[in-house]
């Protein structure tokens, strides 16, 4: 009978896809927001058209949750590797997992107050 470990690392190509997919789309965003930046003058009234239009809004929440299972995903992998405990490992995905989580409903709340 195999013994299953409940918080087993979940290494392989899905994540290693995943990571960098996320990086892929956090590189084009920047570079998009340094173009921008390298091309119109920094103001509060170009800056707030940026963001005024859907599909900037949409880009920016993209982005936002790219890096939020980018961290979660490079996260986990450090707890797998480096916390041995099963309880102390769990308890620290699971933090993680709810502050991830607030912080992406913080971010679609304010993409979306604009």
């Amino acid at each position: 009978m195999v013994k299953r470990i409940v918080s087993g690392a979940h290494y392989g190509l899905k994540d290693w896809l995943v990571q960098r997919v996320t990086a892929v789309v956090m590189a084009l965003y920047s570079l998009f927001l340094i173009g921008f930046f390298l091309t119109q003058p920094l103001s509060f009234e170009s800056w707030q058209g940026l963001f005024h239009g859907q599909p900037m809004r949409l880009a920016s929440l993209v982005f936002l949750f790219s890096v939020f299972i980018h961290a979660w995903v490079g996260m986990r992998d450090i707890f797998m590797d480096y916390v041995h405990p099963t309880v102390i490992r769990l308890t620290l995905h699971v933090a993680v997992i709810l502050a991830l989580a607030a912080y992406a409903f913080w971010a679609a709340q304010i993409l979306w107050s604009v």
